[in-house]
């Protein structure tokens, strides 16, 4: 069945791409020896984060139709946050990316983030390598925006896009310094609203010691992604960035970090929340909590 799939897959099938993402969600037996027999593929992941309400999804949107453009073929990955109690998607980017819905050179799939922590889908990581196997020229990866948990995209993304817009002041200067050490590239989007290029001006000053430690400088790009202004700088400073990456240990890390999470996974893989809510309910009165987990440390598992 696997191999048949692949094949599909290889040949441009996206309804096997689709139900393969399926089954990777859904941990369908074998689908692990899939991911095992995937080709390496050096397909560059682009990560687009930051607060909410700066625009990711109208800027990478704006991005898709510039890359469409060009001829190459753009795979989306839109994580939405999900509902605390049945962990479904409460957004949908598809929606705001509808005019992308039917065109072949575009594939865009909404993720619930499911209750992780990061603001990513638990199964981002495999979802991303099997649309590396499907050939995509592009994989654009947009996150929650959940603040600074998102710097979980570091750890898939070649190329990391930070997201804020001008009146972000005192929220930029409130960001924790994950959240700013992630950055490749900080886009400052609705640019066209006023006090934009003070903004920037002040965000220069402030990044230039933070980013002291930087082989290359971390550009700040301008953008108006509802008028699509600044996209084509935009996508230049992705390609600069990935053409850097050739003279650092960026990628070595990432492959450190995609590691570190996998095996994270499979260590916690038959640790399921509905188990543990059916086990708390039934918890002894004056049992607290870190007594119950003490259950599930190695030395005391079966």
């Amino acid at each position: 069945m696997w191999q048949q799939i692949k094949n599909d897959i290889r040949q441009g099938n996206i309804n096997a791409l689709a139900r393969c993402i399926s089954f990777i969600e859904n941990e369908v037996p074998g689908y692990d020896g899939l991911l095992e027999s995937l080709s390496a593929s050096s397909t560059p992941v682009i990560g687009i984060t930051g607060p909410p309400g700066a625009g990711k999804s109208t800027l990478t949107d704006s991005l898709i139709g510039l890359l469409v453009e060009q001829q190459k073929k753009v795979a989306v990955l839109c994580v939405d946050p999900s509902s605390a109690f049945n962990l479904g998607a409460l957004l949908g980017d598809r929606i705001r990316m509808s005019q992308w819905y039917n065109n072949p050179n575009v594939f865009i799939r909404s993720l619930a983030t499911r209750g992780s922590l990061g603001g990513l889908h638990p199964k981002i990581i495999e979802i991303t390598d099997l649309l590396k196997f499907a050939q995509f020229d592009f994989i654009i990866v947009e996150t929650v925006g959940v603040g600074q948990s998102e710097i979980e995209i570091a750890g898939l993304a070649d190329v990391t896009v930070v997201t804020i817009v001008p009146e972000a002041g005192d929220e930029v200067q409130t960001m924790k310094a994950g959240l700013m050490e992630i950055a490749d590239i900080f886009v400052v989007n609705k640019s066209d609203r006023p006090g934009a290029d003070l903004f920037v001006k002040n965000l220069r000053l402030m990044l230039a010691p933070a980013f002291s430690n930087h082989q290359q400088e971390v550009q700040i790009v301008k953008t108006s992604a509802l008028n699509r202004e600044g996209i084509g700088e935009l996508l230049a400073a992705i390609n600069l960035v990935l053409k850097q990456q050739n003279n650092n240990d960026k990628k070595a890390w990432l492959l450190a970090e995609k590691a570190y999470h996998l095996i994270q996974q499979y260590r916690m893989k038959d640790i399921k929340k509905d188990k543990l809510k059916d086990e708390l309910e039934q918890l002894k009165s004056g049992e607290n909590i870190y007594s119950y987990i003490k259950r599930y440390l190695p030395e005391n598992r079966q």
